[in-house]
């Protein structure tokens, strides 16, 4: 019999419309002699399924179940495709855990680590994973930018502490910049991360459980025609994505061994992809994407294609794991 897979997109920030096409493209791509897809588009105002003839159902919260006509279909799992929240910092995760109901990805603890800069840069300090220095800033404290600059070094980068796709990004060359990045940025999330610049190459590791390996799908390097690897870098083309990476082979051997150790030591299910700089031959890890991008423009999708995995095997592997 088949299974009822629930494939969630939306959710409540700036990445809404990135996340409607990573979850088209996976029920475009399903395996529907398995699984009988449900496009659920989550905002906060609404939760509805979305049938392929434009009708349109909400969603029973006390039990996440759907009413078709006279009957009523629950879910053997799901499948959360929303970037940022209430996707990728737990809530939903805490909501299914409490109704019992299996899904991909992350549990809910290692969600909102991850999905929160500061602290996921702290757990990894512990495993000496190399980073860049920075400073947190909470909206309500007063900063001083010559202190700043002083300590951490020009260029440097503003950053909203929990965001993704590079929405609230700022990249500052003098100390004038930095009060009004700071500003930018609080519009995006109530705390912040001013980081130190790393100058070298850019990459991006996507690691995966599958088949029961830990494996590093790909190492893409990332060549912004911008400042920076920005929004319109990743999803309007103002960038070069080389897969695989132009780095040495220590480098490749390096970063492989730092992502596998990250989604390892913080318990990462699913997909994820690490993004870091090199400084020399050492790899500095910058953030960790608990549901990366799966549109058509992604990396991920890119990576497992260049090995020969489809985003159907890749669809398969994650509802296989979920229903262990």
């Amino acid at each position: 019999m088949k299974k009822n897979v629930a494939i969630l997109s939306g959710g409540y920030s700036r990445e809404f419309d990135v996340s409607i096409q990573s979850g088209d493209v996976i029920y475009e791509n399903i395996d529907r002699n398995k699984y009988s897809p449900f496009k659920i588009v989550i905002k906060k105002d609404s939760w509805l399924y979305h049938s392929s003839d434009g009708e349109k159902i909400a969603v029973n919260k006390e039990d996440f179940s759907i009413k078709i006509g006279k009957k009523r279909i629950n879910f053997d799992v799901i499948i959360i495709m929303i970037h940022g929240s209430p996707g990728e910092d737990g809530i939903l995760q805490s909501y299914f855990d409490l109704l019992d109901i299996p899904y991909t990805g992350c549990d809910s603890y290692t969600s909102s680590l991850t999905f929160n800069k500061r602290d996921c840069i702290s757990v990894l300090n512990k495993y000496n994973i190399p980073t860049a220095k920075s400073v947190h800033v909470n909206s309500s404290d007063i900063i001083e930018p010559t202190q700043i600059i002083d300590e951490l070094g020009l260029p440097c980068f503003v950053k909203a502490n929990k965001s993704g796709s590079s929405f609230g990004v700022f990249k500052v060359h003098s100390v004038s910049e930095l009060s009004s990045a700071v500003k930018k940025a609080f519009e995006f999330d109530n705390e912040i991360l001013i980081e130190s610049f790393l100058e070298g190459t850019e990459v991006s590791v996507g690691v995966m459980k599958y088949k029961n390996e830990t494996v590093v799908f790909g190492i893409t390097e990332l060549i912004s025609e911008n400042d920076f690897f920005d929004y319109d870098a990743k999803y309007h083309g103002q960038s070069q994505e080389i897969t695989p990476a132009n780095i040495s082979t220590v480098q490749r051997k390096n970063v492989s061994e730092i992502a596998v150790k990250i989604y390892n030591k913080l318990g990462i299910k699913g997909i994820s992809r690490s993004e870091f700089i090199f400084v020399d031959q050492t790899p500095h890890f910058l953030e960790l994407n608990s549901i990366p991008g799966m549109t058509n423009e992604s990396i991920f999708p890119k990576q497992a294609k260049n090995i020969g995995i489809s985003i159907k095997e890749i669809i398969d592997e994650l509802i296989e794991q979920t229903l262990i």
